[in-house]
């Protein structure tokens, strides 16, 4: 019956992208709505109860890895599967340690998607067949300790403020965003800067890409 069928949010900045996803989808499950960066994500999350959703890498206000993390601490049933046109078996490692169950790349088949989807909500896992299974599997199971994340020398709060940055914002808008004064946000680039030995804002934007904060 349609008041059973399985709820499904679809997070993209990409419009064309979204709404096909929309039509693949609404077939078979419920979708409760559409979103264009990662913020609003985590807001619709809380709002809209999805079973599931699917999420792009690259957004804008907040990323994709660290909106679907932030679902996750929140909300730990929700599943998340990755849509991204970044082929990185590193990446993909990454979002299933943050707690991912799909990782699709845009060039697959629109059947995968729904493939993907059905077994995020069976409770296992999909990886795209242009990624090698085996490296992901290998790259997944790695102590966190010992891979010295880069991105974990940053709090949540910092790389909220760093991707809003480099994203051309300026302190005032940053602050409205994330309901602190400007003050506060140039408190936060002050020890972001501080805290990975950046002296310049050209090096901000070549950290936030290598790190996956922003996409190139």
């Amino acid at each position: 019956m349609p008041g059973h069928r399985q709820r499904a949010l679809i997070a993209d900045d990409h419009h064309l992208v979204a709404e096909m996803c929309s039509k693949l989808l609404e077939t078979e499950f419920t979708v409760v709505g559409i979103v264009q960066n990662g913020r609003a994500m985590v807001r619709a999350a809380g709002e809209l109860k999805p079973d599931v959703i699917v999420v792009d890498v690259a957004m804008p206000v907040l990323n994709g890895l660290d909106a679907g993390q932030q679902v996750k601490e929140k909300w730990p049933s929700v599943k998340l599967v990755y849509l991204t046109m970044n082929p990185d078996p590193e990446l993909a490692a990454e979002a299933f340690r943050r707690g991912a169950s799909g990782y699709l790349l845009k060039t697959c088949a629109c059947s995968e998607l729904v493939a993907a989807v059905r077994a995020a909500l069976r409770g296992t896992s999909y990886i795209s067949r242009g990624l090698p299974k085996e490296l992901v599997a290998y790259l997944r199971t790695q102590d966190r300790a010992e891979m010295v994340k880069e991105d974990e020398r940053l709090t949540e709060r910092q790389r909220e403020v760093l991707q809003l940055l480099v994203e051309g914002k300026v302190m005032k808008e940053v602050g409205s965003i994330l309901h602190m004064s400007a003050r506060t946000v140039a408190f936060h680039k002050y020890k972001i800067m501080e805290t990975l030995g950046i002296h310049c804002d050209a090096d901000l934007v070549r950290y936030a890409i290598r790190n996956h904060i922003i996409a190139a």
